[in-house]
């Protein structure tokens, strides 16, 4: 939808600005890194929240379901979708963060790149969930936020530590397991 990543733009820059007033100049990397993470964490969530909306509003997700294809195939489209406008929110928000607390490295960037496909395969397939209950602006973040704990765990793991290469493995076999277990259940969340 046109309008997600104007607001997820906008979510993004706002939230690191007032991270980089809340914080005191010269604060803890490893402080600078969580709050980058819930920033991404959270414009990823606004994104999601909108993902099931234009096939909620017009009821093509039933046409969409009983189309002769594959359903894993909506999965994966929604997944690239949301992958998509998170990079493009990333693409903005990652020189925002370089220029507010000068923390960017290679281990972030891909910590980030990985953190995406977790969040996209976990968040599309969540999303879907809760797209069909009637407290969907509710549900959404209670089911979301706990399985993204450990993504902002091995993110600002793999930003700080002396050896980023463990937390790198750790949010690859996330995204691995979770890919996965979401591509399986995809099909009876939206049949049922």
């Amino acid at each position: 939808a046109r309008d997600t990543l104007p607001a997820m733009l906008l979510f993004v820059l706002s939230t690191l600005v007032v991270f980089h007033f809340a914080l005191p100049a010269g604060a803890a990397e490893v402080a600078a890194q969580g709050l980058l993470w819930v920033a991404l964490v959270f414009t990823a969530l606004l994104g999601l929240a909108r993902a099931w909306a234009p096939e909620r509003e017009s009821g093509a997700l039933e046409g969409l379901v009983l189309a002769p294809c594959d359903r894993s195939a909506i999965w994966l489209g929604k997944v690239v979708a949301t992958f998509v406008f998170l990079l493009l929110a990333e693409a903005v928000a990652l020189p925002a963060f370089e220029l507010f607390f000068s923390g960017i490295n290679g281990p972030t960037v891909a910590a980030v790149l990985l953190a995406d496909v977790g969040i996209c395969t976990v968040g599309t397939l969540l999303a879907a969930m809760a797209s069909a209950g009637r407290a969907r602006e509710l549900l959404l973040p209670l089911l979301f936020l706990p399985l993204a704990i450990p993504i902002m765990i091995g993110g600002v793991g793999a930003a700080t530590a002396d050896d980023p290469a463990r937390y790198l493995g750790f949010l690859a076999l996330y995204d691995f397991l979770f890919a996965i277990l979401a591509w399986a259940s995809f099909e009876y969340v939206v049949t049922e």
